[in-house]
Parts: C-alpha cells; sequence; structure tokens
C-alpha cells in the first residue's frame, strides 16, 4: 500500500524556517500597509521627507543583495555537485555582501544624524528607521545564518540558510521601491 505524499512534503526546506519566513513577511507587510496609509495623511511632507534619502545608495543594496541571494543560491547547487569549497566560498561572499548592505546603510544612517534627523523628526522618519532598521537586524541574522551554514555546510543546512536569506532579500525589493522611490 503505497502513501500519497502531503503537500507539506513537496515544499523545499524545512518547515519551521517556512513558518517563520511567512510570520516576518506577515510583520513586514503590515510595517508597509501602516507607513502607507500614514504617507497618505500627510503625503507632501513625506514626498520632503524622502528627498532625504540617498537613492543611489540603497539601488547599489538592492544590487548587493540580490546578488548576495544568488551566491546563496549557487552555494546550493555547488553544494550538491558535490563541490564543497565552492559551496563554502559562495556562502562567504554572501555573508559579506551582507555586511556591505550594512556599511551602506550605515553610512546613510549616520548622515542622517549628522543633519539631526532621526526616527523622531516625523512620521515619516519613524517608519523609515523602524522599516530598516528592523531590516538590517534580519540582515545581521543572515549574516550568522550564512556563516553556520558555510561551516555545517550540509545540502539541507544551506537550504534553510538560504531560504531566511532569500526572505531577507525580497523584503528589501519591496523596502526599497515604496520607502526611497514612490513618490
Amino acid at each position: 500500500m503505497s502513501t500519497q505524499p502531503s503537500l507539506l512534503d513537496e515544499v523545499p526546506g524545512e518547515l519551521m524556517m517556512w513558518v517563520l519566513i511567512v510570520s516576518e513577511l506577515l510583520v513586514f507587510g503590515a510595517g508597509l500597509a501602516v507607513f502607507l496609509s500614514v504617507r497618505l495623511t500627510d503625503p507632501t511632507m513625506f514626498a520632503e521627507s524622502q528627498d532625504y534619502l540617498h537613492r543611489t545608495g540603497a539601488a547599489l543594496n538592492t544590487i548587493v543583495l540580490v546578488t548576495s541571494g544568488f551566491l546563496a543560491a549557487r552555494a546550493l547547487h555547488w553544494r550538491e555537485t558535490a563541490d564543497r569549497f565552492k559551496a563554502r566560498v559562495a556562502l562567504i561572499a554572501a555573508a559579506a555582501l551582507g555586511a556591505v548592505f550594512l556599511v551602506i546603510k550605515g553610512m546613510e544612517y549616520a548622515d542622517k544624524a549628522a543633519q539631526g534627523i532621526g526616527p523622531e523628526t516625523n512620521a515619516f522618519f519613524t517608519f523609515y528607521y523602524l522599516l530598516t532598521g528592523f531590516h538590517a537586524a534580519h540582515v545581521v541574522a543572515g549574516i550568522v545564518i550564512l556563516m553556520l551554514v558555510a561551516w555545517k555546510d550540509e545540502p539541507r543546512n544551506i537550504e534553510t540558510g538560504a531560504q531566511f536569506w532569500h526572505m531577507v532579500d525580497l523584503v528589501w525589493v519591496l523596502l526599497f521601491p515604496v520607502v526611497y522611490l514612490l513618490g
């Protein structure tokens, strides 16, 4: 008697990581929904505040994270084809690009601080710091995960670590246009 595989058996990666990812996406989604709702109350202030952001740095950070996500995906491919060295290098490079992201974001935060702009400046910057700061915390967690996975580089571990890292990428791909570009 054969047993039919369940839908959950077909989902790639770890189920609990998917639970974490979905919950994190819901939190970020709620934050973006509130950001957009509050923006409707004072679109002029939001547009003027947005002009203080570093759009070029944010665009560069988008390229950095998407590239690191590509490297995390390649790491799994290389590990599954028994090229353990390339897999580890790709994971370390993906983590290093995460650090580059944080440096660029830190430079933007430092510039805002030098201008006297903080979370209390107005509603736009409250949400800017909340959303991008929460995302930066996830980048830090992702870097730790990628480094742990580079050390314990079994294919299942790489797949699970890449799942989390792709969530970090996805959130930034949503934050970037909404926070930096939406006029």
